[in-house]
């Protein structure tokens, strides 16, 4: 299994905008249930969201989708300069009940 980390912060006037195609996302991951992922996204009090992706095996099934498609296209647009997506490898040091260990 393999954890991400991607944190990014959007233009204040688009955070909102960003929101509503995160929440795209997760309403097609429930509709569709792909299976081999556990995923999550938080939304800090400073604007900047987080996302947290635990993927079993080689393929992210976020990336059949087509809500996290429509996400990803103008990302770079929506966030503040030198604020974009920075995806990162994380290694799990400890959860209680939030994460699978």
């Amino acid at each position: 299994m393999s954890t991400i980390v991607v944190r990014y912060t959007p233009q204040a006037d688009r955070a909102d905008e960003n929101q509503r195609l995160v929440g795209a996302v997760f309403a097609e991951l429930a509709e569709t249930d792909p299976g081999g992922l556990r995923y999550a996204t938080f939304r800090l009090a400073d604007g900047t969201f987080v996302h947290i992706a635990e993927v079993e095996g080689d393929e992210n099934p976020l990336a059949s989708t087509a809500a996290f498609a429509a996400f990803q296209e103008g990302i770079a647009e929506r966030c503040e300069p030198g604020l974009g997506p920075n995806p990162q490898p994380a290694t799990l040091v400890g959860s209680y009940r939030l994460l699978a260990e």
